[in-house]
């Protein structure tokens, strides 16, 4: 091994326990570049990543002109409150069917989209040259469906990466929104391990090596339920790649941006976390539930709880769906809870 490998290898491996911490990436650390994605024809159909025609499938189309695939959930009567679902990193939008489905029975309408990147969107594979796209795009979205019903109230739920995706995107637009959801979000890194060092390392690699991949998060750290984690292995629409240096560098710019922006935040929201996860830090959640200015704020803490509570053990999640759903639908205008549809 000469010098510049040796000094690469260790870059990376600063890198890597910085963002993640010893336990969850510090064995997948791969030193793969990532290849360039084939432009298409200009005369060619837009197909998602799958090869479906996107005239095919319902979708969005951002202001860099990528098609976005969305999801709705529209109940049978009119919408008493619109509610805006964002996925998490390397995921996409179809495992909160469940949670979509629940909310619509309520009589709420649910919409989601695959991010940049993931799932049936088109973009490079969970890349993104900057994180405010992410957040840009989930206001294009509300704003499409407040345009068609401009009097409900909006609130957003958002899990992991989806979390710092909804912080960021309440904090952008405060009034808009009536609450949010954070499953699990991420706040904040590691901070054990982010000492000045190693922020140095990151940025230095970053500068040297952007695309180099750092190895995919262990899919046995979402989910205590081996069903739920055997479900994300063979769900061909998840990223099971590495995560480039270029994206650890936007999600550590978010959680900064985070910090700064928690001490004035004022809008409701609900916090759910399992002391178990091992994903994004339960700190983050605390810091932000002691932190924020919120008069209106709760945080649950689930007690052996890994990262994705709403596929955690069946129990947890079901307590998970009951406890969003009923914190929505208490902050509506209207207090009188409906019927779930079809009873």
């Amino acid at each position: 091994m000469n010098a510049v490998t040796a000094a690469t290898c260790l870059l990376v491996a600063g890198f890597s326990y910085f963002l993640f911490g010893c336990d969850v990436l510090l064995p997948l650390l791969r030193a793969s570049v990532a290849e360039p994605s084939m432009p298409e024809p200009g005369d060619a159909p837009r197909l998602s990543p799958q090869g479906v025609p996107y005239t095919d499938l319902q979708h969005i189309v951002n202001a860099d002109g990528l098609h976005l695939f969305c999801r709705y959930w529209e109940p049978a009567g009119p919408p008493r409150a619109l509610v805006f679902i964002a996925h998490g990193a390397g995921e996409h939008c179809g495992p909160y069917d469940e949670i979509g489905q629940k909310l619509k029975e309520l009589s709420l309408l649910v919409f989601a989209h695959d991010h940049v990147g993931h799932g049936q969107s088109e973009g490079d594979r969970m890349n993104i040259k900057d994180f405010q796209i992410y957040i840009r795009d989930s206001l294009q979205h509300v704003d499409l469906m407040k345009s068609r019903h401009p009097d409900l109230p909006v609130f957003i739920v958002g899990h992991s990466m989806g979390g710092a995706i909804s912080i960021l995107t309440a904090c952008e637009r405060p009034s808009d929104f009536a609450g949010v959801v954070l499953i699990a979000p991420m706040v904040q890194m590691n901070p054990d391990s982010a000492t000045p060092f190693k922020v140095f390392l990151a940025k230095v690699l970053n500068h040297m090596l952007p695309s180099l991949t750092l190895g995919s998060i262990e899919s046995k750290w979402v989910s205590r339920d081996k069903k739920q984690v055997e479900a994300y292995d063979t769900d061909e629409l998840n990223f099971h790649g590495g995560m480039r240096v270029s994206f650890g560098m936007q999600l550590m710019g978010a959680a900064a941006r985070i910090e700064r922006e928690i001490p004035s935040i004022n809008w409701p929201f609900l916090l759910l976390h399992g002391d178990a996860d091992k994903l994004c830090d339960i700190r983050g959640s605390r810091m932000m539930h002691e932190n924020a200015q919120s008069s209106d704020k709760k945080i649950t803490i689930y007690e052996g709880g890994y990262h994705a509570l709403h596929h955690d053990l069946p129990e947890v999640a079901e307590s998970v769906l009951t406890e969003v759903t009923s914190w929505i639908t208490e902050r509506l205008p209207d207090k009188t809870s409906p019927q779930p549809q079809g009873s």
